[in-house]
């Protein structure tokens, strides 16, 4: 006859349950350490310092301080933008701006997204894991904005979304990332009415 102590399993030596709570420690970390001293300058002790956490910790959820990052691309990347759904091409272009604008200003991702596409130029690994937190996404949200305002009779048949986002998000990205510079007043509404006219003349 088997016990009830007999029969109870013991869990597998080693097999620790990653904490959910320590694992958005070290990512929120991450995105601080990079705004403070860049990706060449990150270690894997100053993330673990500054999320309070051994380096144990951050070793068994990731290798390298390259596949922290890849996966902390990936991550943000699958939260993806929302499409808009105004009702108008203006309408939508305007959301679309609002959106970039806020992602662009934030005080962490203004440091960090020109040090990350600086070490992009040097690391394929990196290059594509950019383009599919910054690009690809933007291009499905373009994707839809053209094809509702075809459908809407206010963009003519085969207008090209990636030309679309050139002149949507194109002359934020200048401003805000190259540039650098503060947006004055109402320079959302008017790039937005620029976009939609340049798309309008095709």
């Amino acid at each position: 006859m088997t016990t009830e102590r007999g029969t109870r399993r013991r869990a597998p030596a080693g097999a620790a349950v990653l904490r959910e709570d320590v694992t958005d420690a070290i990512r929120a970390a991450v995105f601080e350490e990079l705004a403070a001293v860049g990706f060449a300058r990150m270690s894997i002790e100053g993330i673990a310092r500054r999320a309070g956490v051994g380096k144990t910790a951050v070793y068994r959820r990731w290798k390298s301080k390259l596949a922290l990052v890849l996966d902390l691309v990936a991550a943000v990347a699958s939260q993806g933008m929302p499409a808009p759904a105004t009702g108008s091409l203006y309408g939508d272009v305007r959301a679309v701006l609002e959106l970039a604008a806020y992602a662009l200003r934030h005080p962490v991702a203004s440091q960090v997204i020109p040090d990350l596409l600086v070490e992009a130029a040097r690391n394929p690994e990196i290059s594509e894991a950019i383009k599919a937190a910054l690009l690809d996404q933007q291009q499905g949200v373009a994707a839809v904005v053209v094809r509702e305002a075809v459908a809407r009779g206010e963009l003519p048949e085969g207008s090209d979304p990636d030309r679309a986002l050139d002149l949507i998000v194109g002359p934020l990205y200048w401003r805000l990332v190259v540039v650098r510079s503060e947006l004055p007043k109402g320079y959302l509404d008017d790039l937005a009415a620029s976009a939609v006219a340049a798309l309008r003349n095709g």
